[in-house]
């Protein structure tokens, strides 16, 4: 591990909310480092139409085009993966170290923008059709279904959210359980275990383990829950019953000077939502 870097800010997460919180913060005069995985939620959407200004853009577009902006006005921005975040804090100021199997970074300020992690399901054709028919987001790309047929895999809440957003949109929505029992009624639910997602170049049916089979247009995966994450938990940062991180008005935790943006707090999961966000806490860090 190499020698520990210092920053006014550290932003984990290179998305919306983390570019955006970066962009107004260097532009502030902070010292400023985005660390990201590569790995976001927008690298799933095949097409974005519903943001103002960029027309129809790809989700890897989109999260290009922001890091690159990052960038343009002098932030470090560092691809990796945050293993482990320290808090130490006394009467006078608050630190935080960031672990990477790189390197080690410490702030005075440290702000989540780690997204919700969008938990998959291992069924042969899932990955290979993302973006192609497999969607982890119905308010985000529902409206690409209007009066076709789409599935939903899952059987808690989180499904439940995703089925009432498709079912005034889609012509018909089923309910794949995956040979469990849902948590709520539903019209069209199939029990039955899942073997594949099948199709050419787009989705076109899902298979099941008894050899049935029914023809969609797009699957919406949406296992398990919306949490939030282990970093911060790991630093006792209060998260609600959903495991959203629960920060004030302007974004401050309940951590002094560690800061949540985007799609890992509460609140609907649009990139305009997370920008905004972004924008509300680069300027309070400005203030500080």
């Amino acid at each position: 591990m190499s020698k520990t870097n210092s920053y006014d800010v550290i932003i984990i997460g290179g998305g919306p909310s983390g570019v955006s919180t970066a962009l107004y913060a260097a532009r502030g005069g902070l010292n400023v480092m985005v660390i990201h995985s590569g790995n976001s939620a927008l690298h799933r959407a095949e097409r974005i139409q519903n943001y103002y200004g960029t027309g129809e853009v790809s989700g890897k577009q989109l999260y290009d085009n922001g890091i690159a902006q990052a960038k343009s006005v002098g932030v470090t921005v560092t691809l990796g993966q945050v293993t482990f975040v320290r808090c130490d804090s006394d009467d006078k100021a608050t630190k935080f170290t960031v672990v990477t199997p790189e390197c080690e970074y410490v702030c005075s300020r440290l702000v989540i923008a780690t997204g919700a992690p969008r938990t998959s399901i291992n069924v042969d054709g899932v990955k290979e059709f993302e973006g192609r028919g497999v969607s982890y987001c119905a308010v985000c790309d529902g409206f690409f279904y209007r009066k076709k047929t789409v599935a939903v895999i899952g059987e808690s809440e989180y499904a439940l959210h995703e089925y009432d957003a498709l079912k005034n949109l889609a012509g018909k929505v089923y309910l794949l359980t995956d040979g469990k029992n849902a948590s709520f009624v539903a019209e069209n639910t199939v029990t039955k275990k899942l073997k594949r997602i099948t199709g050419d170049r787009r989705v076109n049916a899902v298979e099941f383990e008894d050899g049935s089979a029914i023809a969609v247009d797009g699957v919406f995966v949406a296992v398990g829950s919306m949490g939030s994450t282990a970093i911060a938990k790991s630093v006792g940062v209060f998260t609600d019953n959903n495991g959203a991180i629960i920060t004030d008005n302007d974004g401050m935790t309940n951590v002094k000077g560690l800061y949540a943006v985007g799609d890992c707090t509460a609140g609907i999961k649009q990139i305009g939502k997370a920008v905004a966000d972004g924008i509300a806490v680069g300027l309070r860090l400005i203030k500080k």
